[in-house]
């Protein structure tokens, strides 16, 4: 295949049409803060205790003492029990025999029995969420991760259908980024890209605290016409043969950019060549050969930790200390510099090492989270929020690195399988924060353990940095890449292309000559 790199050189790097179309692909970006993450407000429990149905007639302070309190396993206080109250039949012998609570009765001798009739939520923060119209709470309190997870089941179906159309038929599945840009603008691209979500989440935590219906199916919608104005990747139109399309979008590039192109831009002989190796490949491709397989594997494994860490984290901040909304506020905002760090070091570190360190550092603080006293809950939010920092960090580099790793005729493909394997690691992400319940320390313990390893699992990935990007399965890296790092020599076949190119522009130039 014509070096893509070399054959449009011509056009810059940063020219009108690359501002132009990096600028639409944040416009539909920006909808996923929204419909991500709406779910930490609209499923989070809000505090509760049982009712005492109003025609009981109970004296003002049997109603008030209703409730027996418990030792909070968070801040060790005093509280409300959430799930019991003092039997009813005795506590209203008790008020209709004139004695008074905790005076004439020993609170601690009154039987107590389970919420009959339902419980009352505090409204100061939420009006209504899941879990206040279905009551999960209590006895039922196992179903609460079970809404979240029902959501990433859908998204993981949605993964699985985009990454299998994206690389079969791009007509009628939205554009992606794929090779729009040069490989210096590439990391800038996949890391910048995830900025828009990010405002996103901010705005949405910046809403007004009653979650009344806000309208976050406008930029949905938005998205949905602004991606029809995003043009095709040239090299997967050259991957599928379709050299005049690809010609035409480099061209009007090149036109936007104000630069007059070559007369030829790519081969003419390079369409009867590629029609003559190219396949159809599918999601199945990914585990048939064994160097493929085992980085796919691989990639799978560090997929599923960076969703189960981040999204574990996403859904904690309603459990935090403080403001609920001002605890989101600020896991969202630490996800900006997390960006600019992962340009930084994809821009001029090692991939592999990138990934790795920073899965690594991310588990290291999160094992620290357990070790802090009870009583210094700012710096336990402020590690927890490091954490958050490194493995966003981790995500962003990961969508890049994956991207390099694979095939130009399977890399949308190879993506959309990485997303949908890691949909596991958010279905199951929201059990990891329902451990809370039998220990604080246990969700940190388990994903700070599960970060360390994959980050540790990670170096036997292949190094891509400063390495071509790979057209066909032959090309890519070898695996474990610990001690490799060597581009991809061409086949007969593209050896044979090069030639019949090569002889091309030389009868082209003789011709011109003649002329």
């Amino acid at each position: 295949m014509t070096d893509y790199e070399v054959a449009t050189a011509f056009l810059g790097e940063w020219g009108h049409f690359q501002q132009q179309v990096f600028f639409l692909l944040c416009l539909t970006v920006i909808p996923n803060g929204f419909s991500g993450m709406f779910i930490v407000f609209v499923a989070d429990t809000p505090p509760h205790r049982c009712v005492i149905p109003a025609n009981v007639n109970l004296t003002a302070a049997w109603r008030n003492h209703s409730i027996p309190l418990e030792l909070d396993s968070n801040s060790g206080a005093l509280v409300p029990s959430k799930c019991s109250r003092y039997r009813l039949g005795d506590v209203l012998s008790l008020s209709d025999r004139g004695f008074l609570p905790g005076v004439d009765v020993n609170m601690s001798n009154v039987p107590t029995e389970s919420c009959l009739d339902g419980w009352e939520y505090d409204q100061s923060v939420y009006i209504s969420t899941i879990i206040t119209e279905w009551d999960l709470v209590c006895d039922d309190r196992w179903k609460n991760p079970l809404t979240s997870s029902i959501f990433f089941c859908g998204v993981l179906t949605g993964s699985f259908v985009s990454g299998q159309l994206s690389d079969r038929d791009r007509d009628i599945e939205p554009k992606s980024s794929d090779n729009l840009f040069h490989r210096r603008c590439e990391s800038f691209l996949c890391c910048r890209l995830h900025v828009p979500a990010t405002v996103s989440l901010l705005l949405e935590r910046l809403e007004d605290a009653s979650l009344r219906p806000h309208p976050a199916w406008l930029p949905l919608c938005a998205s949905l016409v602004v991606g029809r104005f995003i043009p095709e990747s040239p090299r997967w139109l050259l991957s599928r043969g379709r050299v005049e399309e690809a010609e035409a979008i480099v061209r009007d590039a090149a036109k936007k950019n104000k630069i007059k192109p070559p007369p030829v831009i790519f081969s003419p002989l390079q369409k009867e060549l590629q029609c003559e190796t190219s396949k159809a490949l599918n999601i199945c491709d990914l585990l048939r050969s064994p160097n493929i397989r085992w980085i796919s594997l691989t990639l799978w494994l560090v997929w599923n930790t960076l969703t189960i860490a981040y999204f574990a984290l996403s859904l904690n901040t309603a459990n935090l200390h403080g403001n609920a909304y001002f605890n989101c506020f600020v896991s969202a905002l630490v996800e900006i510099p997390a960006y600019t760090l992962s340009w930084v070091m994809f821009r001029w570190w090692s991939r592999r090492l990138s990934l790795s360190s920073t899965l690594f550092m991310g588990g290291v603080f999160l094992l620290f989270v357990q070790l802090m006293p009870a009583n210094l809950v700012y710096l336990s939010i402020t590690l927890e929020m490091m954490g958050k920092c490194a493995v966003t960090t981790a995500f962003a580099i990961v969508y890049a690195y994956t991207a390099e790793l694979y095939p130009t005729v399977l890399r949308n493909t190879a993506l959309g399988a990485c997303s949908m394997a890691s949909r596991i690691g958010s279905i199951i992400a929201p059990y990891f924060i329902y451990l809370r319940s039998y220990s604080v320390s246990l969700p940190y313990i388990l994903m700070g353990s599960i970060t360390v390893a994959s980050g540790l699992l990670s170096l036997l990935l292949p190094e891509s940095y400063g390495m071509p990007l790979p057209d066909t399965i032959s090309h890519m890296q070898h695996f474990p890449g610990c001690c490799k790092k060597t581009p991809y020599k061409l086949t007969n076949t593209e050896e044979k292309e090069k030639v019949a190119e090569g002889t091309f522009s030389l009868e082209q130039g003789a011709s011109l000559l003649s002329a």
